[in-house]
């Protein structure tokens, strides 16, 4: 099975050794986005040598997109943002043009757990007929729910909304089972948190005293109208949806850390269009999330808050046309840009959201000159 394995990093990629033994077994190559540092790429090509493994800093980056796109190529660069965690889209392009079976997205501070192989679980979950389906009054469900954690109290992850109808865990189950195009593995160790929720449980370093020790289910189907924050440290899915699945353009006006749930969201919209589905469970990872500046996060994600109250009930009124994963995107697109003056939303905060839209168009065009 080809697979790809899409990781940014600015840091030494010593997690890499831990999935090593997973990776081999398949037709692997890692995809690392990187902001170029020589010193820190040759640390790295000690620990990943045995590994197909390519670098793509800001010059590499720029180099595909003239090969591919002639004198316009910084145009469609400018749909990669800088500096930031969305950079990923580069790497969603590359596996776009590839094709292979599968498309894994890691963060550089995971590990692999003992007895979960990476790729053959979340091929497992994207491809088999199991699981148990999950639908929310409240149109949302916590990802959390199905961590088995330290602590007695419930809480949410990072984009889960804030309001209380969306927090309300009044699930129906049901044994529906189906294949899905996106499996989100989930996390012992740290919980994807965002900065209130650490703030609140003592985590001014960036960390706090929850630990998750288990998956709950395997596979978790979130039914067709309940949404769910996509963590892209741990996720796989198929090439087809690539088209529908921009990163966003963030690390721009202070807004950053929404690009993975932001684009979850559209993506589960467009799904539901076309009659596919999202899961989420194992493989689980071991997340060990180091040190950092809690007030630089929270600064990254206040306007983010805000906007992601007003942004999923936009999305989830839009009326969509197109049976495949580009045509539902240019529907979402063109539908979400007419909705936007309706809304509650900042003068700033509108126009933050019109710039997306602006490189969500660019995404389409970029994407169609790869078919």
């Amino acid at each position: 099975m080809r697979v790809h394995i899409i990781i940014p990093s600015i840091n030494n990629l010593k997690n890499i050794r831990s999935f090593r033994p997973l990776l081999e077994k398949n037709d692997s190559k890692l995809l690392i986005i990187d902001e170029g540092d020589q010193i820190l790429r040759k640390n790295n090509e000690s620990l990943i040598s045995e590994i197909p493994h390519e670098f793509y800093g800001p010059r590499e980056r720029a180099e595909w997109f003239k090969k591919h796109f002639g004198s316009s190529y910084r145009t469609h660069l400018s749909v990669i943002p800088k500096r930031c965690h969305a950079e990923t889209s580069f790497g969603l392009l590359m596996a776009y043009e590839e094709q292979p079976d599968l498309v894994i997205e890691l963060d550089d501070d995971v590990f692999a757990v003992e007895g979960q192989d990476l790729v053959a679980l979340h091929h497992s979950g994207l491809e088999g007929d199991f699981g148990v389906t999950v639908e929310s009054e409240g149109r949302w469900y916590n990802s959390i729910e199905n961590l088995e954690l330290s602590i007695d109290t419930e809480i949410f992850p990072r984009g889960h909304p804030y309001a209380p109808d969306t927090r309300n865990a009044d699930y129906q189950w049901h044994d529906e089972r189906d294949k899905c195009v996106l499996n989100m593995g989930l996390w012992t160790g740290n919980p994807d948190l965002d900065a209130l929720t650490l703030l609140y449980h003592c985590g001014f370093d960036g960390n706090s005293h929850i630990r998750a020790s288990r998956c709950k289910r395997k596979k978790v189907i979130v039914a067709k109208g309940t949404y769910f924050p996509i963590c892209s440290m741990n996720t796989a899915f198929v090439p087809k949806i690539i088209p529908a699945f921009y990163q966003l353009y963030m690390n721009h006006m202070g807004i950053d850390r929404f690009d993975d749930i932001w684009s979850g969201i559209f993506l589960k919209k467009i799904a539901d269009h076309v009659n596919d589905k999202m899961c989420l469970g194992e493989p689980i990872v071991y997340h060990d999330r180091g040190a950092r500046n809690f007030f630089k996060y929270l600064r990254m994600e206040w306007d983010g808050i805000f906007i992601n109250e007003i942004l999923w009930q936009t999305v989830d009124s839009l009326q969509l046309d197109g049976e495949t994963y580009w045509d539902a995107y240019n529907s979402f697109v063109h539908e979400f840009e007419r909705s936007i003056t309706k809304t509650t939303l900042t003068l700033l905060h509108e126009k933050f959201i019109r710039i997306q839209i602006q490189k969500m168009k660019l995404w389409l065009k970029t994407v169609d000159k790869l078919e």
